[in-house]
This record gives C-alpha cells, sequence and structure tokens, in this order.
C-alpha cells in the first residue's frame, strides 16, 4: 500500500516506511523533530517543473504527464519505492498545503501503476 500524507501532521503507527519526496527541505520543520525513514530529493520533480507548475490545479494534468516522464528517465529513483510498497506500507511525504495536487499524490499514482505493471 502506498499513500501520501503532509509533513506536518503527525506520524501514523500505520505508516510503514516514511519517505520525504520533497526535492527542498519543508519550511519550518525541524529535522529532529520529523520522523522519516529517508528522504529522496531525486524522486521529486525537477527544479524546472516544480516552478513551472506552481501548484496550480490548472496546470495539473500537464504536469503529472512531465513528471511522469521524467520518472521513466530515472528509473533507478524510483524503484526502491517500489520494492519498499512490496514489503509493506509506504508512505510519501510532501510538505504542500494542497492535498490533491502534489508531487506525492502524482508519484503515488505513478508507482501504482510500476506497481501493477511489473
Amino acid at each position: 500500500m502506498i499513500q501520501a500524507r503532509r509533513v506536518y501532521e503527525p506520524a501514523a503507527t500505520d505508516d510503514g516506511i516514511r519517505v520525504l519526496v520533497e526535492r527542498l527541505w519543508p519550511r519550518g520543520l525541524r529535522k529532529d523533530a520529523f520522523k522519516m525513514d529517508e528522504w529522496l530529493k531525486d524522486v521529486a520533480p525537477s527544479t524546472e517543473l516544480r516552478r513551472w507548475f506552481s501548484h496550480d490545479p490548472a496546470r495539473w494534468d500537464e504536469f503529472r504527464r512531465r513528471y511522469f516522464e521524467e520518472l521513466d528517465a530515472h528509473r533507478a529513483v524510483w524503484e526502491p519505492l517500489v520494492e519498499a510498497a512490496r514489503r509493506g506500507t509506504l508512505t510519501l511525504l510532501y510538505s504542500s498545503h494542497d492535498t490533491q495536487h502534489n508531487n506525492a499524490v502524482a508519484l503515488r499514482e505513478y508507482l501504482d501503476a510500476q506497481l501493477n505493471e511489473l
């Protein structure tokens, strides 16, 4: 199972492996006060794509298409997440205020598709 959760929410007992999937460290969050197992910067969208998207829901479909192209080109960065999801619950952590249009939601969709294909 793969789920997405805001980094500002408390860790839950059913989170399994918690992976931060942001290129930048979340604002206002102290590293020593945050529970995560790993920070995978390289699985996040490129800086150019992140800036272009700018959390604009009108750009969501195009953002997903471009992000999936980036992920297709860098299999080695997301394969460990698929393997972790096969072993148990994987929680993708993100900092966006928008809970429906963010890179972790798109990444979860992409990884779910990869789980079904592999």
